[in-house]
């Protein structure tokens, strides 16, 4: 039986957790960038049980690539590195960029005044 999993917004905040991933790409790099760390996200998004979602940005300036991923919980964060081959692909972002990530838990959930009143 094959599972949907639908990203939704919800009116309060749920104890979703995300990983924001920064990478600063070597000049020129940003494509090559974008490429692995698109590789590295669907790897996890086909095996691992703790990815819920995530959304890929290239900036305008040529500069970064971002990686927001929503994961049911900070310690699937170990689990995807306990990986030998998420580690190979994710250590691939290191030959073409700078990188950093930082686990976030959801706080607050601000919404436009207007999408209230409905």
């Amino acid at each position: 039986m094959e599972t949907k999993h639908i990203a939704s917004f919800a009116g309060s905040p749920a104890p979703t957790t995300f990983i924001v991933n920064v990478i600063h790409v070597h000049p020129g790099k940003q494509e090559e960038a974008f490429a692995i760390i698109r590789d590295v996200v669907h790897y996890v998004a086909e095996r691992k049980e703790g990815f819920l979602w995530s959304s890929l940005a290239k900036s305008s300036d040529g500069q970064t690539v971002v990686n927001i991923e929503a994961i049911q919980d900070a310690g699937n964060v170990g689990e995807f590195f306990s990986d030998p081959h998420f580690v190979e692909k994710f250590r691939k972002l290191d030959t073409v960029s700078k990188s950093e990530f930082h686990t976030y838990t959801v706080g607050d959930l601000v919404l436009p005044k207007r999408a209230q009143a409905a």
